[in-house]
């Protein structure tokens, strides 16, 4: 039998085999072992034999132990040992060492200088997130590899003169360096130069020279290249416009994660532009896009959801990416969302919460969301400073003349809206505004015909309300009606008053349904049926009057229909609504219940002129 003794003997002996082997090994020859490995894919053994290299002070090892921990080759994966390691064979000297470290440090994926072991080591446990550029150390590495003659380094180097702070920011340098590194064919050198050309390109050979950068860039199957090539082509600059061959470039880019890519092919997808039409693919496109960030495809993926062609609208999922679109800045969701919290469609409903999405897309200048949070505030939501923001937004764009601010800042002086009411003032800023604004054109009307910070004038009124009338807003339609059909601020015209009741009711204005009710039960052409008609379209648009004559007709069979269980339904809503007339009428009516009946002939008599 063989001992315990002799069982751990025979267990260790293979490594003691092999540290025998590679004890004597030298740097340089662990270094060819490791590089032989390393190409065969076996990582694991080639590492500990790069580190042995790389401790003893070679510089290729070193630069290849970065990479194992950069690409998490052999060695569980960390930039910061990445970057110390790259950093020693930068100082040794490695060309490529040091563009690759000034890449990191362009990127936040460097440590900062002058760590000592100590902190280094405590980095280890704390994860690899990226930290604010560094331009000073990425311009100091790759100055010395650009001057070097490492066309990569004369790219990095062009960017940082490009992107880096002021102090360090130099466009005609940049533009050198990308050149030089644009003429040895690097692919970053390409696209820089080509971004750079662009910004000076006034010829249209210029701006085929950019097109060509770009094209030996995306060749190379730079994504972002590829991108730009697309957007020049579907826009015909430098090259030919071929929508056809942009499309296909832009789903190249989506591919290879470029966002906005991303949305250009998902669009076209869900169009069927340039492209067979696959609006589920072109919607994951979208998605794809929003979760990597891209408040655009967030917001629109939210439209889809609400406007979802032959299904039913998902506000609970277009509310989820409207947030998303939202928090990332983008006005137009955060005005959408803050619609959903109104209406209560996907969440609940909350003024509160509508008022700060709105103010949110208002304080970014959504004029929409400035209006939205004005009737939030004017209902007693959102914040004390809400009213002062909304008229001061208001007011300076008015200023700007701006007809649409002027309108709602005479709208805040009228109301006493974030500030102190003035009439006077209020009037100026709505006869400005009412040269083009129908709504203004109504509102002055009204002020002229009430005397509101004007002198009454009710011939100018009739006026201003047949232009907003003939510009097809409702309520001057009615407003003009009246007064023509009382004769007021000019002559009576009975055909012409129910003319424009007849257009504001068509668009669902309940006061000219009721005025159209009124006139045909007793003041024009008397026609009950259709009278009863208009009352009831009144009524049901919760019109409080309608709903009083529509159970007056009921309760006496005016239009040849007794249904007093009926009448006592509208009656009892005017009174709700606070027509205390309707009391008597509803005290009139029989206690117990009658079948309701048709009885011709019947009369009705009423005193009622139209309220509108």
């Amino acid at each position: 039998m063989t001992s315990a003794a002799s069982q751990t003997k025979r267990t260790r002996a293979p490594a003691t085999v092999i540290d025998r082997f590679i004890s004597p090994i030298s740097p340089p020859a662990a270094l060819r072992r490791a590089i032989l490995l390393s190409e065969r894919k076996n990582f694991v053994d080639a590492f500990p034999l790069l580190t042995r290299a790389a401790k003893a002070g070679l510089v290729d090892a070193e630069y290849r132990v970065a990479r194992c921990y950069l690409e998490g080759k052999g060695v569980p994966p960390s930039r910061t040992e990445g970057a110390r390691w790259l950093e020693l064979a930068a100082d040794h000297g490695h060309a490529d060492a040091q563009w690759q470290l000034a890449a990191l440090f362009v990127h936040g994926l460097a440590g900062p200088a002058g760590e000592g072991s100590d902190a280094q080591t405590q980095r280890l446990f704390e994860g690899d997130k990226p930290a604010a550029p560094d331009f000073s150390k990425a311009l100091h590495w790759a100055r010395i590899s650009a001057d070097a003659g490492s066309p990569a380094g004369q790219a990095i180097l062009g960017y940082v003169l490009t992107f880096g702070p002021e102090s360090i920011c130099d466009l005609e340098r940049a533009h050198h360096w990308y050149e030089l590194s644009a003429k040895a064919g690097c692919a970053e050198g390409c696209l820089g130069y080509a971004l750079s050309l662009s910004r000076r390109a006034t010829s249209e050979e210029e701006r085929c020279e950019v097109v060509s950068h770009l094209r030996r860039a995306s060749e190379s199957g730079l994504p972002t290249a590829i991108y730009l090539l697309a957007a020049l082509t579907e826009q015909g600059i430098g090259v030919p416009a071929d929508p056809v061959v942009a499309t296909q470039l832009y789903r190249h880019a989506a591919e290879r994660g470029v966002r906005d890519a991303q949305v250009r092919w998902g669009l076209a997808l869900m169009e069927g532009r340039n492209v067979e039409q696959n609006a589920v693919e072109g919607e994951s496109w979208l998605r794809r896009a929003a979760i990597s960030g891209d408040a655009e495809a967030a917001a629109l993926v939210g439209d889809l959801n609400v406007k979802s062609g032959s299904l039913p609208p998902n506000y609970t999922e277009a509310a989820s990416w409207y947030r998303r679109a939202a928090e990332a800045g983008h006005q137009n969701a955060a005005r959408a969302l803050g619609s959903l919290y109104l209406t209560g469609a996907g969440v609940a409903e909350d003024k509160s919460e509508a008022a700060r999405w709105l103010r949110i897309s208002a304080e970014g200048g959504d004029t929409a969301s400035q209006v939205d949070l004005a009737n939030l505030v004017l209902v007693g939501a959102g914040q004390a400073e809400d009213a002062r923001k909304v008229a001061h937004w208001f007011a300076e764009a008015a200023i700007s003349d701006d007809g649409i601010a002027a309108f709602n800042y005479g709208l805040c002086l009228a109301n006493g809206l974030g500030v102190d009411r003035d009439e006077q003032q209020a009037a100026q800023w709505l006869k400005r505004a009412a040269r083009g604004i129908p709504s203004a054109q109504y509102m002055y009307g009204r002020m002229l015909e009430e005397g509101r910070g004007v002198d009454a004038d009710l011939v100018a009124a009739r006026a201003w309300f047949a232009r907003a009338a003939n510009a097809g807003f409702a309520d001057a339609q009615v407003a003009l009606g009246e007064m023509l059909l009382n004769g007021r601020g000019g002559a009576q015209d009975t055909t012409a008053a129910l003319e424009f009741f007849n257009q504001a009711a068509t668009a669902g204005h309940s006061g000219a349904m009721y005025a159209l009710g009124v006139l045909h039960g007793g003041g024009h052409h008397v026609d009950r049926t259709t009278a009863q008609r208009w009352l009831r379209a009144a009524a049901e648009r919760g019109h409080a009057y309608g709903q009083l004559m529509l159970g007056r007709y009921l309760a006496q069979g005016a239009a040849d229909i007794y249904d007093p269980i009926e009448a006592r339904l509208w009656l009892e809503r005017a009174i709700a609504q606070g027509v205390e007339e309707a009391q008597e009428d509803l005290d009139t009516l029989p206690t117990e219940e009658i079948v309701p009946s048709r009885i011709p002939g019947t009369t009705i008599n009423s005193e009622f002129q139209p309220r509108l």
